[in-house]
């Protein structure tokens, strides 16, 4: 998605086009928008969805969840957000964008701490479950395909031949007349809830779970979903990325070493120039910079990077070698290799940090000790992503970045620049991956769409 300074004109999309957007009045949003958006609207629809996510948190306080009350009221804050909320519904293609762009304004807002995290997912669940309690039988089969949910409803004479067996073990159906109620034959992976608490009839590898009690499992679904794609930014970065960002948003400044170093890392993932004179000169004047002093005296370094100033020579991202053995950090610097420029006890507090077992930490530590740094952070990658051997040799913080995103995208291949020698080159040939658009947008829209600043707008 683009963000344009100022108002744009609206596409136009046929009936046709509009209903194949957004057939449901609630979605898993597994795909992020698309499309251009001006800066005033990316602000308005995150302010809104902050408006209704705090709406659901307090009505959820104060009323019974799933009363006529906390339904009623719920509603009401949907309709005067302008979100959508009910099917057959005359022009809903504008509450649904609008619903799906907000939400993901917000999921990158949120995915900077485990608290913001664990709110966001909350909210989202409790808003998912409302608006599938109203969703008109006849629709939830065409939402659970959409969906990539493998739940089908079983038809009436599987119901009957069924139906004792159903009837005692679903605690949910007592009193109701199962030839009134759907039943849906999922995966027996899926409802191991609703199995631990011996709530559904199992057979031959799969659950048979009535309408009364999938919904506990939809929203298992999206809250796994929701977790994962929330932590996806932040495990592609690899630990020397992590190290600078995490300074950069701490102290509103890099030194030109770590300027260097991080932002040909961006450049190398996807980041614009346009979209690197605004990421630096946001976070710098949070620094209490004057926004004069960035176009001066930093604007100049960054379009030189980029081949628009000097010797006009586009310049690659460091590899790790050159990291390594070149220009090592001093007292004020974050730049350079975790594993070779950090203090054995700092480095061990920051795989800590970053939850590896105590175990990979001592594994770690050994191949540093031996002068292995790419091997240490090759481990470092198998221990995050849960992998026996990643099946490359690492030797580019762009390329654990890639090879993250592959894993994390369930195996697909990633497109990637290749990797050149960090020599300047004055006809670059960069292909930019798709999967990395939501980490740059992370990076960016959490400048300004952090819970401080919305709270901010809010007041």
């Amino acid at each position: 998605m683009q963000f344009l300074g100022g108002n744009r004109r609206k596409l136009r999309l046929a009936d046709d086009q509009r209903n194949a957007c957004y057939p449901h009045s609630l979605q898993f949003y597994l795909q992020p928008p698309s499309g251009n958006i001006s800066l005033i609207e990316f602000e308005n629809l995150a302010i809104d969805r902050v408006k209704l996510l705090k709406a659901v948190e307090n009505l959820g306080v104060s009323y019974v969840k799933g009363s006529e009350q906390y339904q009623n009221k719920l509603e009401t804050e949907l309709r005067k957000l302008k979100f959508s909320y009910r099917e057959n519904l005359e022009d809903e293609y504008e509450p649904r964008r609008r619903d799906h762009i907000s939400h993901f304004i917000l999921r990158l807002a949120y995915c900077q701490s485990e608290e913001l995290r664990r709110w966001f997912i909350q909210q989202e669940m409790d808003l998912l479950r409302f608006r599938f309690s109203i969703l008109p039988k006849d629709k939830i089969q065409s939402f659970l395909k959409d969906s990539h949910l493998q739940f089908e409803a079983i038809s009436d004479e599987e119901k009957t031949l069924r139906e004792q067996d159903i009837m005692a073990s679903s605690h949910s159906l007592g009193g109701v007349q199962l030839e009134l109620e759907s039943v849906y034959k999922i995966p027996f992976a899926d409802a191991l809830d609703l199995f631990r608490g011996r709530k559904v009839y199992l057979e031959n590898g799969f659950a048979y779970v009535p309408l009364k009690d999938i919904v506990a499992i939809i929203l298992n679904e999206f809250r796994t979903k929701l977790s994962k794609a929330l932590a996806l930014s932040t495990k592609s970065f690899p630990p020397c990325m992590r190290q600078l960002h995490k300074a950069l948003r701490e102290n509103h400044h890099l030194r030109h070493g770590g300027r260097m170093q991080y932002g040909l890392f961006l450049k190398g993932i996807g980041l614009t120039l346009e979209q690197a004179l605004q990421f630096w000169k946001q976070e710098f004047i949070r620094g209490k910079m004057d926004p004069d002093k960035f176009d001066k005296g930093y604007s100049y370094n960054i379009r030189h990077s980029f081949g628009k100033e000097g010797k006009r020579t586009d310049y690659t991202p460091y590899s790790c070698l050159k990291i390594i053995l070149t220009n090592p950090p001093s007292q004020g610097d974050y730049h350079g290799c975790p594993f070779r420029h950090s203090d054995p006890e700092l480095l061990r507090q920051k795989l800590q940090a970053y939850k590896i077992a105590p175990s990979g930490i001592n594994q770690i530590l050994d191949l540093v000790k031996g002068t292995h740094y790419q091997v240490a952070c090759q481990k470092f990658f198998d221990m995050t992503h849960n992998v026996d051997d990643c099946g490359f040799s690492l030797s580019h913080p762009n390329q654990f970045f890639f090879e993250s995103q592959r894993i994390l995208s369930g195996g697909k291949d990633v497109k990637k620049e290749s990797v050149q020698p960090e020599t300047p080159q004055p006809k670059p040939s960069v292909q930019r991956s798709k999967d990395a658009s939501s980490a740059l947008a992370s990076l960016n829209s959490s400048l300004e769409m952090d819970l401080e600043g919305l709270e901010e707008l809010l007041q």
